[in-house]
């Protein structure tokens, strides 16, 4: 059996310090064999520099992705462009730079793994069809020999829902991010493919998107563009592990990780 653990967004210096503290025990534990972020979110929650991308692997992470806020930061611009561990969404202009697909071998069984973002509520980044561009990468999966992992950045659950329609029984593993909330509907497909609509966070669960809530509600009340902060209450690791059968190619097993983890904003350290 292949394990693969699919996290959610991490998000700024409390996801990181959660990554630090929690995520070789949960790799342990379930026997990882390789693991899958989204990062954009890595640098005070906006966005991810190229010294924190540095330190992906250090902190156990194999790939990471990124959606509408992988660029925030200037340097990732040209860094991308070397960085092979990180993907932008494959379906972008032809002019981003970067990678939207990466194939690796685990356990002498060949991946296709791809991030795609979605063109709904994104319409401003001129982003391909997400839909054709799935297409495109099962076609290349097929020639390639590979199983076909997508990593969907969708702002609507019926539009990730939709690319589990499309790819039931061509892929292995749909998991959604972007919302970052973890969402309860983590299921195998009687087709051999593993879903999950969002695969939440790493970092606070008590706050706004790993951001305090106290700024957060000032924003909605006011319309006030405060600048948001991390949040540093309940430490988790959320994501999706799945299982996915080393002959058939096909998952057989996902399961919902929300894994509790001490996090302490670094200013209250002894």
């Amino acid at each position: 059996m292949i394990n693969v653990l699919f996290l959610g967004e991490i998000v700024g210096r409390a996801g990181i310090q959660a990554l630090k503290n929690g995520l070789a025990a949960i790799k342990e534990r379930y026997e990882v064999d390789y693991t899958i972020i989204n990062a954009e979110g890595m640098t005070n929650g906006y966005g991810i520099g190229k010294m924190h991308s540095l330190q992906l692997g250090k902190l156990g992470i194999d790939l990471s992705t990124g959606g509408e806020k992988l660029f925030y930061k200037i340097d990732m611009v040209e860094h991308i462009k070397k960085a092979s561990y990180m993907l932008r969404p494959y379906n972008m202009p032809p002019d981003c730079p970067g990678r939207g697909y990466r194939i690796v071998t685990i356990k002498e069984r060949k991946f296709l793994i791809a991030n795609l973002i979605g063109n709904a509520d994104f319409s401003r980044l001129s982003a391909q069809n997400a839909f054709l561009s799935a297409e495109n990468l099962r076609k290349k999966a097929e020639e390639e020999g590979a199983v076909l992992i997508i990593y969907f950045h969708a702002a609507t659950t019926a539009e990730k829902n939709t690319m589990l329609c499309f790819l039931d029984g061509k892929a292995a593993v749909v998991a959604g991010t972007h919302t970052k909330v973890l969402t309860a509907d983590a299921r195998v497909t009687a087709n051999g493919t593993a879903y999950i609509t969002d695969t939440g966070r790493v970092g606070s669960a008590m706050s706004v998107g790993g951001f305090e809530p106290e700024t957060e509600i000032k924003k909605m009340k006011g319309a006030i563009p405060i600048r948001s902060r991390e949040a540093w209450l309940d430490g988790r690791i959320e994501g999706l592990l799945v299982r996915i059968d080393e002959k058939s190619g096909k998952a057989v097993e996902a399961v919902t990780l929300n894994e509790p983890v001490k996090i302490s904003r670094p200013e209250e350290k002894a």
